[in-house]
This record gives C-alpha cells, structure tokens and sequence, in this order.
C-alpha cells in the first residue's frame, strides 16, 4: 500500500470547550498514538483532511504525518469520528507504527458482479461479510479485497477461501468457511389462509355465542324451577302421610307437622 503525506500541527489546548472552538476555526482535532512521545495531541486543517479521504475505499491506509516541529511519524488511521447528523469530521485518531512489524488491521471486501440467481431465478444477494482480518507488514496493507459473486445461484455462497490474496506477505485471520457472500431464495408471501379469512369475515360470531351462552342459563334456571315444585310436591305428600299416622293427645289429632319448605323462587 502506498502512503500519502498528511500535515498536522501539535495541539497545545485540550477539553471539550478549547476543541469546539477549534472545531469552529475549521480544525479537527486528532492525537497520535504509540509516538515517541506515546500521545501526541495534534490539530489538522478540516478541509485538508476531507480532501485526504477522498478517493479511499477504507480509512485504514497508510500515512506519512509530517508533523510542525516534530520528526515525521509513519501511521495508519486508526479511527475516524463523525458528527451523527452533519457528516463532519470531528476526531481523528492515529497510531504510529514500525514499517518492521506486523501489524493487524481490518481490510473492507467488495462484491463484484450481480449474481445469476438474483438476475435470473429473483435470489437475495446477502453480503454478510464486509471486511476481514489480516496480519501483514505496513507496507503490504491491501486496500481491499474483491469478490466476484457473478456465478452464484440460489443456495450457493462464497467464503473467506475464495478471496484471492498473496499468502507470502498477507495471512487472512478469521476462518476459511466463514461465508462472505450468499444468494438466498425469493421469500414467497404468505397467503392469508381460508379458514382465517373467513373466521374474519364472520364477526357477528361472537354475538350468538354470547346469546347462546344466555340461553343455556336460562335453561339451567328453568330445570332449578322444575326441581325445585317437583321437591315441593314431595314435601306435601310426606306432611300429609305424617298426619295420618300421628297419635291423638285428649280426642284431638296432633296438629299435622309443616311440610318441608318450598324451596325459594329465583
């Protein structure tokens, strides 16, 4: 990976307010990081900075800080920060590095092509994987990868082993079947079934059961009518037989023993 030369200047304010004031002046803040002074707070030209990114597919590349009063530092962008609504750049970090050591650094993985099973058989494209991670030396930092997902039919993918790399100074870290790229099947909709349909259609079904549900009261109530005269005939019939068999006291019968009581009218 080639690197791009990038000016910077030492940062001599720090704190929320100090940045905003700066960050008005059209300066992002920025700190370099594993420097020789291990942090280093730098201020960069907002305008320069944008001009800087355009044309890279990543924010991880490689560049030459040339910074004001200071030894030059050979980094890579570790992160960008934005601004949540306007875009704007609001931080940027860097870390310094050796061109010596291997590094690990993310790389974005890009699809080529419009699959056939989308093209011909109405397929999904999923691209499940948009970068990976590698280990290589700074100067063999790839940009990004490319995939090409033309062939794909539906239920085939293509995995971490298909991305085309030079083994002798990159190594891919995350795992070979990792899949990168699949094409899924159309998702059919779903129909509304009949028997749904017409459970829908058929509202005033709530209505008769509820009057169902009053006539079968009505008729629990009648049958406790019923049996309610029926022990009442039971209980005449009983005082009237105790009546006759009563012994009589002085030439005068027993006064007949009440019936059993008729049962209350609900």
């Amino acid at each position: 990976m080639k690197s791009a030369t990038l000016k910077v200047q030492p940062r001599a304010v720090v704190g929320k307010q100090p940045v905003k004031k700066l960050r008005r002046q059209g300066l992002v803040p920025g700190i370099i990081y594993g420097s020789a002074a291990a942090r280093l707070p730098v201020q960069l030209n907002e305008h320069d900075l944008t001009q800087f990114l355009k044309g890279h597919t990543s924010e991880h590349f490689l560049v030459d800080l040339e910074v004001e009063g200071a030894p030059p530092h050979k980094a890579i962008i570790k992160e960008i920060q934005r601004h949540p609504v306007t875009g704007r750049i609001v931080h940027v970090d860097f870390n310094a590095i050796s061109m010596t050591h291997k590094l690990h650094i993310e790389v974005p993985v890009k699809l080529l092509g419009e699959p056939v099973g989308v093209t011909q058989a109405g397929g999904v494209l999923e691209h499940i994987l948009r970068s990976v991670l590698v280990e290589c030396l700074p100067a063999d930092i790839p940009e990004l990868f490319t995939l090409d997902v033309s062939a794909l039919a539906i239920g085939q993918r293509l995995s971490v082993k298909d991305i085309a790399v030079d083994k002798t100074k990159v190594a891919i870290l995350n795992a070979p079947d990792l899949a990168v790229a699949a094409v899924s099947a159309p998702r059919a909709e779903e129909e509304v079934a009949p028997e749904a349909a017409e459970a829908a259609a058929e509202g005033p079904e709530v209505i008769t059961e509820k009057k169902a549900e009053g006539e079968e009261a009505e008729g629990a109530a009648e049958a406790e009518g019923k049996e309610g005269k029926k022990e009442g005939k039971e209980g005449k019939k009983e005082a009237k037989k105790e009546k006759e068999e009563a012994p009589k006291k002085g030439g005068e019968e027993a006064p007949a023993k009440k019936g059993k009581e008729e049962p209350r009218k609900k």
